[in-house]
């Protein structure tokens, strides 16, 4: 069926920016150019793998490792060589990717799988003023909404549950579950190969307040069992000590998995109501591969039953895995010369068989079922399988919300969700109402402001820009002034101008409780202020908290839409009402299921449900009980494209 005269022209007079060519991406660059729109920018960071060819179409075999946001381009161009398409094959957050740039487009839709990157091209379309239609999926659920500065919620007013950590000693000492083995794995690959992280280490934590003992009750028994040295447990670092030994797999092996071990035993109160964990040696391991009088063979060679990645390997089986995994990266790391870092990614063999077999070996030794590689890339990732079907409805869902927005429809635009099971109405596709912006909203209020616990004595300038205003707030290129009447810098983007400082606590710049710091990200167009309130008594391995993060009741009704000065350019903002919950359409009404769009989705029980924030920002709405659907997880779980 042919487009209206109106809509047609608005089609093909638009420029809309994808940002994202997986598999929302693919499905959706094809509807586009079928729907004739001809002026499309594609921009994704990835490369393709084999793993993607199942669900993203646009890519064959012959593609594997080229840049996705390109090989998109071709693929679309060969059945509508009439489209012009411009591939970036580039990460949305650098630089050159600016307000400016954001304001060349008629529209922008995301096709992301990282919260990240999402809440970044959200902050840029407020500021930019361009409408965004925001998507995602997960297993067979999945959402599409309309972001419009002014109008509607941005991606950011609903707080988003963070995702799970777990303590330091936790994950060094006492793993009972098998995510802090393969969360120590991940540590490990960067204490080796990665940037390395103070708060990332691996080796046995001496300050865990559970295993403190007195002056003379502990005797440290240090194995010498392969040579002179391999069984000292040396103060240096993971990375250090690696180097010296040439990355030799019999002595980092025996280290990790025997002498740390060894060296957790001695802290005896650990223990006592704990099953405690059984070294493992290299030499043991061979002893008992030899009295097996079976021939061994390179587990990567191994033939299963199914997939090899689905097979759990036996304890000698992932032994060899890691030897081999670490030569491999240690050639990797090699090539790239000196002072060369290796970033993990699930989707290289070689990072994914490192930390599948040291977590599953880490596993063994603390009595836990070992895991296949493929579970374990699953929860290393927060991975929901991607379905294909899926895609490509949330894609054709995506092109009819961007019909409304390009025709100035904004009224007839909604919040669609997919559900898993037909609703007592009979429908799998249910829509609701756009929310208004919530007035207390840290991005998109007229004077976005937060509160913030923290220590200034123990925390550094460093840690405020990555963990608080890059990692927690979402910011790319923070400037931090003090406001202390003197306008001091703490923090400046400009390189080079204020890393002295960065190994500085705060209190050394005068930052105590009641201080306020005004927080500016040019690229992002985006003002903060930041009180701070001091604390000496934060939970443990909490550096700050964020305060506030939802109302204790909800705003109060505005009858008259009044001009207010947002981040970005000037806005206005609608009327108000006193309830902050989205609303089914009375046109299609029934009863949605409570999947929000963020990336925390939970289940329970086969039956499904968004993750709510607390105090009544989850927007959870009734339901009969024929409908609702709960899912409970323990680990964040990202949605995924």
């Amino acid at each position: 069926m042919a487009l209206d005269c109106g809509l047609a022209l608005a089609v093909s007079r638009s420029r809309l920016l994808v940002v994202g060519a997986g598999g929302i991406g693919c499905e959706l660059l094809k509807n586009l150019v079928v729907a004739g729109f001809r002026h499309i920018d594609v921009i994704d960071l990835d490369t393709i793998d084999v793993s993607n060819l199942n669900r993203q179409f646009l890519f064959r075999k012959n593609h594997v490792g080229k840049s996705k946001a390109e090989v998109a381009r071709e693929s679309v161009l060969l059945f509508c060589p009439e489209a012009n398409i411009t591939a970036h094959h580039d990460s949305i957050t650098n630089l050159d990717y600016n307000v400016e740039f954001f304001k060349k487009f008629t529209l922008v839709m995301n096709a992301l799988d990282n919260r990240a990157a999402r809440n970044h091209v959200n902050r840029m379309c407020l500021a930019a003023d361009i409408p965004l239609v925001e998507s995602g999926s997960a297993g067979y659920l999945g959402q599409v909404t309309v972001i419009k500065k002014g109008v509607t919620e941005c991606y950011e007013c609903e707080p988003k549950q963070p995702q799970k950590t777990y303590p330091g000693c936790t994950i060094r000492n006492t793993p009972s579950e098998p995510i802090h083995c393969i969360v120590w794995a991940k540590f490990l690959f960067n204490q080796l190969f990665g940037e390395e992280d103070a708060d990332q280490e691996v080796s046995p934590d001496t300050a865990d307040p559970e295993a403190k003992w007195g002056p003379g009750e502990i005797i440290i028994q240090e194995s010498n069992e392969l040579d002179g040295d391999s069984g000292n447990i040396k103060r240096v670092s993971t990375r250090a000590w690696a180097k010296s030994t040439g990355y030799n797999p019999v002595k980092v092996f025996n280290k990790l998995f025997h002498d740390d071990i060894n060296y957790l035993l001695t802290m005896d109160k650990l223990w006592k109501t704990r099953c405690a964990p059984v070294p493992l040696s290299w030499e043991h391991l061979e002893r008992q591969v030899d009295s097996q009088g079976a021939p061994v063979e390179d587990v990567r060679d191994i033939p299963s039953c199914g997939l090899r990645d689905q097979r759990v390997l036996e304890v000698h089986e992932q032994a060899q895995l890691f030897a081999g995994s670490l030569l491999d990266l240690q050639k990797e790391l090699l090539a790239k010369g000196n002072g060369a870092e290796l970033v993990w990614d699930k989707e290289e063999k070689a990072a994914m068989d490192f930390v599948s077999s040291a977590a599953n070996l880490r596993m063994f030794i603390f009595s836990m079922s070992m895991k296949s590689r493929f579970d374990v890339k699953s929860m290393a990732g927060n991975i929901i399988p991607a379905i294909a079907t899926t895609n490509a409805i949330i894609a054709g869902l995506i092109v009819l919300e961007a019909f409304k927005v390009l025709t100035l429809q904004l009224d007839k635009c909604h919040t669609v969700f997919l559900n898993r099971k037909p609703n007592p109405r009979k429908k799998l596709l249910v829509p609701c109402l756009l929310v208004p912006p919530n007035p207390g909203c840290f991005v998109c209020s007229s004077k976005p402001q937060a509160l913030v616990r923290l220590n200034t004595s123990t925390m550094l300038v460093y840690t405020l820009q990555e963990k608080v205003l890059k990692e927690r707030f979402g910011m790319v290129a923070p400037d931090v002034q003090i406001e202390d009447g003197r306008g001091t810098i703490l923090i400046s983007s400009e390189e080079g101008e204020t890393e002295v400082n960065n190994d500085r606590p705060l209190s050394d710049f005068g930052v105590r409780g009641g201080s306020r710091l005004q927080v500016d990200d040019f690229l992002q167009d985006y003002t903060l202020v930041i009180d701070i309130t001091h604390s000496d008594d934060l939970p443990p391995d909490v550096d700050f908290e964020v305060l506030g993060d939802a109302p204790t009741c909800a705003p109060s009704p505005k009858t008259n839409a009044t001009p207010t000065k947002a981040n970005g350019a000037q806005a206005v903002r609608p009327s108000t009402s006193s309830s902050h919950t989205r609303t089914p359409d009375p046109e299609h009404s029934n009863t949605p299921i409570d999947l929000e769009e963020n990336d925390g989705m939970e289940a329970t029980d086969g039956k499904w449900q968004g993750a709510t924030s607390p105090q009544g920002f989850g927007r959870k709405r009734k339901h009969s009980d024929s409908d609702a659907v709960v899912l409970q997880s323990d680990d964040d779980v990202i949605l995924c494209d």
